[in-house]
């Protein structure tokens, strides 16, 4: 039995930065379960690679080369992804990059590259899309969000400034295009063991500091956050927007701190 009140079926998705780590997790996630999937990213043989490698069933999933930090290279995806599919149903802003220093040792290009991608990257894509979806009073945005928004970590600051940004720029669009029948929210994932943070998790102390501060006791898995995913942009999900469901296992539910209980 099949609850259609999770159900993704038809759905013509689109994710940036699906060719990796999360993107990758929630593009399949939402292949496996008969949505047409489109991925984007900046290297081509990686992208379908990819999409060879996920594509089930009758949809097979389609790739398109986009730097969301470029926006010709957002223009063009828009024209290309509705000149053959008509329309997007979900948008899920996932591309995202960082680079771990000081706050003191960032440059001003370095901070540029970092905003660039990571916030106006995302609002450029969302409002382009964002646009077709006003137009047609339907649509939904997933913005993938971080830990960060609810306590910066040292060593991220830039990173961490972006995907506050991002938080707020959920809110905002909330706000404004409810309206029009366009729901936008936000998932914040603890830590995962991507390949963007593969050094971090081999180091013990790390591994075991995130053991103890995690009330699950463990690193998530890229495809527990699937779920969350399937609920915003399905029926399940149709009165919540501008909301941030964080999957963190527990981590931003309080401070643990070493006293016997």
């Amino acid at each position: 039995m099949q609850d259609e009140l999770f159900s993704v079926k038809g759905q013509i998705v689109l994710l940036s930065g699906a060719s990796r780590g999360i993107g990758r997790a929630l593009a399949q996630g939402f292949a496996e379960r008969q949505a047409q999937v489109i991925i984007t990213g900046r290297e081509a043989d990686t992208l379908a690679q990819t999409a060879e490698e996920i594509s089930t069933g009758e949809h097979p999933v389609a790739f398109r080369v986009c730097d969301v930090s470029k926006s010709e290279q957002i223009d063009a995806l828009f024209d290309s992804v509705i000149g053959e599919f008509d329309h997007i149903d979900t948008l899920l802003n996932v591309a995202g990059l960082n680079t771990r220093k000081k706050v003191e040792d960032y440059t001003l290009e370095e901070y540029d590259w970092i905003m660039d991608t990571n916030l106006r990257g995302a609002f450029a894509l969302a409002q382009k899309f964002g646009r077709h979806m006003i137009g047609r009073q339907s649509g939904n945005i997933i913005n993938i969000d971080s830990f960060n928004t609810y306590a910066p970590l040292m060593g991220v600051g830039p990173y961490a400034i972006s995907k506050a940004g991002m938080q707020m720029m959920t809110r905002a669009l909330a706000s404004e295009w409810g309206k029009h029948g366009v729901r936008v929210n936000g998932i914040a994932p603890g830590f995962f063991p991507t390949a963007l943070a593969a050094k971090l998790w081999a180091q013990e102390k790390m591994l075991n500091w995130v053991n103890e501060q995690t009330p699950l006791g463990r690193l998530g898995k890229v495809e527990e956050l699937v779920g969350a995913a399937i609920f915003l942009a399905s029926p399940a999900g149709g009165f919540v927007t501008g909301h941030t469901l964080r999957v963190d296992g527990g981590m931003s539910a309080g401070i643990n701190w070493p006293v016997e209980l």
